[in-house]
C-alpha cells in the first residue's frame, strides 16, 4: 500500500466502525477502503473509484455534520494522491 493512502485508510475505518453514522455510510466507507486496497486496478481508477462513493455518501440526507465534513476531508485527501 503506499504511503499517503495509510492515513485515508485509517480514516475510513474510524468512519467504518462510527455508530453514530447511518449504516449504509458505514458500509459505503467499508467499500471505499476496500476499492483503494485493491491493488490489481491502477491507483488513479481506484482513487477516481473511491471519491465516487464518498460524494455519494456525503450527498445522503441521513448522514450526521460530522460525518460529512469527514467525508469532505477524505475527497479532499483522495484528489492529492498520485
Amino acid at each position: 500500500m503506499q504511503g499517503s493512502l495509510k492515513p485515508i485508510i485509517g480514516i475510513l475505518e474510524q468512519l467504518a466502525e462510527d455508530t453514530s453514522v447511518p449504516r449504509n455510510i458505514r458500509r459505503g466507507a467499508k467499500e471505499a477502503k476496500e476499492r483503494l486496497l485493491n491493488e490489481a486496478e491502477p491507483l488513479d481508477v481506484r482513487t477516481a473509484s473511491a471519491i465516487f462513493m464518498l460524494d455519494e455518501l456525503a450527498n445522503d440526507p441521513n448522514i450526521p455534520i460530522h460525518g460529512r465534513t469527514l467525508i469532505w476531508d477524505l475527497i479532499s485527501q483522495l484528489e492529492t494522491v498520485q
